[in-house]
């Protein structure tokens, strides 16, 4: 399969996916939780229907047009974790009336909107601040939540699911267990004082740092991370996994080799791997890890760290260790194991297994 590669293509190791899955999975299942995967980093009806064999039946996405790329695949929910957009609410409503969905709620304006519009039965979670500060309704500020299921009250079709929490700042701080000590408290708190009201009400929280390292949820009922599926290097730098664990590796072919410079020029840039970056300690930067690829097996770690030092448009120029400058030649192909598996793979919009299978991306090919 790898001799048939002559252009930046993302690989993905189907094994290493599926032994993903099944970790938080069975660590889901250890905590009495359900695991409702945020499908935004694989966007594929593929692997979608490898997360079926855990047991997984309700997705999330990021956005109404993720949802209906899904919807053709018969979840029994599928939920939009972005705060819902009005200006959408006829498109949503027509996919509702052929697709169970659930939206995401922030204001009492919108939620007007929404009852005001609403055709279809749908849900909605309220989702809930806890100190990330990138959106939701800060824990504390009761009123204004009691404001939002008021205005929801005024269409039957639209009914409470719950309250969800994506702790983003788990990326950013080495404090997970502190991030989370917040998250629990807040869902608890707001779950105590809702719950005689909505019975059925859930809990949810979404970070893959935080759902990959703790191991005390409190009493929060689902958990829906999403990057777990692949994982990537800012996860490994982290402690969310080892390189091992991620299963995306962008092959990318060596044009030109500068051992003198200790550096190797790739085809494969930033329309390819995205931009985002993690700095070394002496302050370089890094677009990605360089393995070795190996024809129809998982591709090798190496001993001697090499990476990706800069990017362009089409260009990527490594940082070579001696072992690598070693061992390639001009015409090889070297993997590349992404900071941002999530953008990589929009970039990319497609997959290859080892075996040489494509794989669907909702951005690019349907299957």
């Amino acid at each position: 399969m790898l001799d048939t590669i002559t252009s930046p293509t993302l690989l993905i190791d189907e094994q290493i996916c599926r032994n993903n899955i099944a970790r938080m999975a069975a660590k889901a299942k250890k905590h009495g939780m359900e695991l409702i995967p945020h499908m935004k980093t694989a966007q594929s009806h593929i692997v979608g229907d490898w997360a079926r064999k855990y047991g997984i039946r309700e997705i999330t996405v990021s956005s109404l047009k993720m949802a209906s790329y899904f919807s053709t695949k018969s979840w029994d929910i599928i939920h939009i974790a972005f705060p819902f957009n009005p200006r959408e609410i006829h498109v949503f409503n027509e996919l509702a009336s052929q697709q169970k969905l659930s939206i995401q709620l922030v204001n009492p304006t919108v939620t007007t909107i929404v009852a005001d519009n609403l055709t279809t039965a749908a849900g909605f979670f309220i989702e809930i601040d806890a100190g990330y500060g990138r959106t939701g309704v800060p824990y504390e500020q009761t009123a204004l939540i009691d404001e939002i299921l008021t205005a929801a009250k005024k269409n039957p079709l639209l009914s409470f699911r719950g309250f969800y929490i994506h702790p983003g700042h788990s990326y950013y701080t080495k404090d997970i267990v502190g991030i989370y000590k917040e998250s629990r408290h807040a869902l608890a708190l707001l779950k105590s004082q809702y719950i005689s009201k909505y019975p059925n009400l859930k809990t949810r929280i979404g970070d893959t740092p935080g759902c990959s390292l703790m191991d005390d949820f409190g009493d929060i009922d689902q958990m829906g991370p999403g990057n777990f599926m692949f994982y990537d290097v800012t996860q490994a730098r982290i402690g969310s996994c080892n390189l091992a664990d991620i299963a995306v590796a962008l092959a990318v072919p060596v044009v030109d080799i500068q051992v003198e410079k200790g550096e190797i020029l790739v085809h494969g840039g930033g329309v390819h791997l995205s931009k985002d970056v993690l700095f070394e300690q002496d302050g370089s930067k890094n677009f990605g890890e360089v393995v070795y690829l190996q024809e129809g097996v998982a591709w090798e770690v190496p001993q001697q760290r090499s990476y990706v030092k800069s990017v362009s448009q089409e260009h990527g120029i490594i940082k070579a260790s001696p072992e690598l400058l070693q061992g390639v030649q001009i015409g090889d192909l070297l993997g590349i194991l992404p900071i941002h598996s999530c953008m990589t793979a929009d970039c990319m919009k497609s997959y290859y297994t080892l075996n040489g299978q494509l794989l669907d991306h909702a951005e690019g090919m349907a299957i």
